[in-house]
C-alpha cells in the first residue's frame, strides 16, 4: 500500500463509461478525477488500473484505452502484481483502440499458429480465420464472413494452438505454452510467449496514446 501517485492503464467502454465494479457509471472525461471514500480492496472496491497495457487488456471491458494516475490509497494486486486499486483515479488521456485490439488478437494468434500447422499442415481454417479477422478489423470483411471463418476454425480446434487464435488475445500465451511445452520447458515457453505479447502490446498501443497526447 502506498500514498504515491502511480501512472497506469485502464480500459473503458466505447461510451467512456466504466465496466463492472464502478458504482459511478457516468461517462468519464479527460482530465477528470474521481475518489472512492470507502475501503480500497482490489477486485472489490476502489478505482483500478494496471502497470502495463498488456495487464490492462486482461481486465478490459471495452475498447477505450486510458492513461490514468492513481493516488491516495493505492493497493497492489497479484503476485506478480498486475493491477492496483486506489481511492482516486484521474483520466489523463484516452483513445479508442478497437481496431488495434483486433489486430493484436490476430498477431498473438498468428504467433502461435505454427504449433497448429505443424500438427495439421493441410488444415488452413485457422489461418483463413485470422486473415478474415484482419480484413474485418480494416473494414474489408463483413460480420457474416467473420462469423463463418470463426465457425470453420472452431471446428479445427482439437489442437490447443487454435485456442490462441480466438478473440481473447491473452489465451494465446496459455494455449501456446500448453501445446509447445509438456515437459520442463513449459514455463520457459510460456514466459517467452508472454514477453513477446507484452512487447507487441507496447509497440502497438503506446504510440496511439502518445499521439493523442500530442494532438
Amino acid at each position: 500500500m502506498t500514498d504515491a501517485v502511480v501512472k497506469g492503464y485502464h480500459f473503458l467502454l466505447a461510451d467512456m463509461r466504466s465496466g463492472s465494479g464502478d458504482d459511478d457509471r457516468r461517462p468519464w472525461k479527460v482530465g477528470e478525477s474521481r475518489t472512492e471514500r470507502g475501503a480500497i480492496v482490489p477486485c472489490e472496491s476502489g478505482y483500478h488500473a494496471a502497470p502495463t497495457v498488456y495487464d490492462a487488456i486482461m481486465y478490459a471491458p471495452g475498447p477505450v484505452l486510458c492513461m490514468v494516475e492513481l493516488s491516495g490509497t493505492v493497493t497492489p494486486h497479484g503476485d506478480p502484481m498486475d493491477k492496483w486499486a486506489a481511492s482516486t483515479r484521474k483520466l489523463v488521456n484516452a483513445v479508442n483502440v478497437e481496431r488495434q485490439l483486433r489486430e493484436f488478437a490476430c498477431d498473438c494468434a498468428e504467433h502461435a499458429l505454427p504449433l497448429f500447422e505443424r500438427a495439421y499442415p493441410s488444415d488452413a481454417r485457422p489461418r483463413t480465420a485470422i486473415e478474415t479477422a484482419r480484413r474485418f478489423a480494416r473494414g474489408e470483411a463483413t460480420r457474416e464472413e467473420l462469423d463463418a471463418a470463426r465457425a470453420a476454425a472452431s471446428a479445427a480446434a482439437r489442437a490447443a494452438a487454435w485456442a490462441a487464435a480466438r478473440d481473447a488475445a491473452w489465451a494465446a500465451a496459455r494455449a501456446a505454452a500448453r501445446a509447445a511445452a509438456r515437459d520442463a520447458a513449459r514455463d520457459a515457453a510460456r514466459a517467452a510467449e508472454v514477453k513477446w505479447q507484452r512487447e507487441r502490446a507496447d509497440s502497438l498501443f503506446l504510440p496511439l496514446l502518445r499521439k493523442a497526447v500530442a494532438s
